[in-house]
This record gives structure tokens, sequence and C-alpha cells, in this order.
């Protein structure tokens, strides 16, 4: 009987051992594994951020039509382009005036000094040395001149002393006047000089009038004169 009960008690203490062991596994034991998840794979190329892109621009510039390149004209009209046209600069103009106003000017010396130029061609504003051919105001002949001369509009002297019978401007040049004196004879009426011609050239130096020929007389018994 003692056997017997202890084999029952043997019996009944495995089949304890076994049925713990079954909860045990049935439960899933008291021991967890963790399993670490692994990183979310990435793609090896970025995405950008969607948002307004800029429009694209061309590094090249157009040319309008008909625009010249380099100084080279190319026969066309920019479109939208007006055309005028340019006025006289204004240094010419001012040159004008000036000519304008200096010819008024030596025309006032001219009757200051009791003539009156008659002949405003002989006056040349683009000259330095400019000429005028004064008449005597109060002359009932006529046969009462003088040679007016002026540089740069400013007044220089007379051709000489005393009048001339007659007297014209042959030719002129920038710094350049000659004069053609008309010549008498001792017996020669004003009207008719027989004299022949007499050109004396004037040229400015140094600021000054300096005749390149002798001036013929005023007046003479013998020979021939100016007057």
């Amino acid at each position: 009987m003692i056997h017997l009960t202890s084999r029952r008690t043997s019996t009944l203490t495995v089949l304890l051992a076994m049925s713990s062991m079954a909860l045990l596994g049935g439960c899933g034991g008291s021991t967890k594994t963790v399993s670490v998840a692994s990183a979310p794979a990435t793609s090896s190329t970025a995405s950008t951020p969607t948002g307004p892109t800029a429009p694209s621009t061309t590094s090249s510039a157009t040319t309008p039509s008909g625009a010249t390149n380099n100084g080279g004209a190319s026969g066309g009209t920019p479109a939208g382009t007006s055309t005028r046209t340019a006025t006289a600069p204004a240094f010419d103009e001012k040159e004008k005036s000036a000519g304008t106003n200096g010819l008024a000017a030596a025309l006032a010396v001219v009757r200051e000094h009791g003539y009156t130029a008659g002949q405003t061609s002989d006056y040349h504003p683009s000259q330095t040395l400019r000429v005028l051919i004064g008449t005597g105001s109060h002359s009932n002949d006529g046969y009462d001149k003088q040679a007016f001369f002026f540089v740069d509009g400013h007044y220089l002297g007379t051709d000489a002393s005393r009048p001339s019978a007659q007297i014209s401007v042959a030719s002129q040049s920038d710094t350049e006047v000659t004069l053609a004196y008309q010549l008498y004879r001792p017996n020669d009426p004003l009207c008719c000089p027989g004299g022949g011609t007499a050109h004396v050239h004037f040229q400015l130096n140094n600021g000054r009038l300096v005749p390149l020929d002798p001036i013929p007389p005023v007046s003479s018994t013998t020979g021939t004169s100016r007057q």
C-alpha cells in the first residue's frame, strides 16, 4: 500500500508538472521576443517641393527689325519708332544770330562816322576781317567813300584818313581784303576817272590792318590820285 501510494503521488506530481508546462507554453511563456522594425526604405532621389516655377528666359536678346549693328545701316525702320526731322544745331543758330547782330552793329558804326553803307553784301560774318564801303551821308554827288574794317564784329578803322572818290571791294578772304581805287588824272571830272584802277591788299597782322601795297594819294597835280 505504501509503495502504491508513493507511485501515485509521483505520477500526480509528474502530471501536474506537465500541465504547468503546457499552460506556460499556451500563454507564450514569460519570455517575449521583440523584433525591431527596420526604417522605411527611402528613395535615392530627393523629391522637390511643388511650387510656382519662374518662367524660363533665354540668354540672347532679340534685336528689333531694322536696327543697326556696329554702326552699319540696315535700311529698315524699327517698328514702333517715329521719324522726326532734326533742327539745325544750336551753335549754328547762334552764329547766324551773332552775324546778324554784328552787321547791325557795323552799320551803326558807319552811320556814327557820317557815312551810309549801301551794299551790305560786302560784310561777311564768317570771316575774321570784315569790311563795309560807306558813302558820305552829306555828299551831294556820292563821290565820297571810305572802307570801314571790322575784326570779329569790332570796329578796327578805315582804309585811309581821307575819303576816295570811287572805291569798291575787289576780293576778300578770312584775313585779307583787296580794295579797288579808281584813279584820276589832274583834269579828270569825278564822273570819268581816266587813270585806271589801283588794287591795294589789306591784311590783318597780329590785330593790326596792314596795306601790302601803296595807297594812291588823295590828290595830285602831276600824277594819278584817288580824287
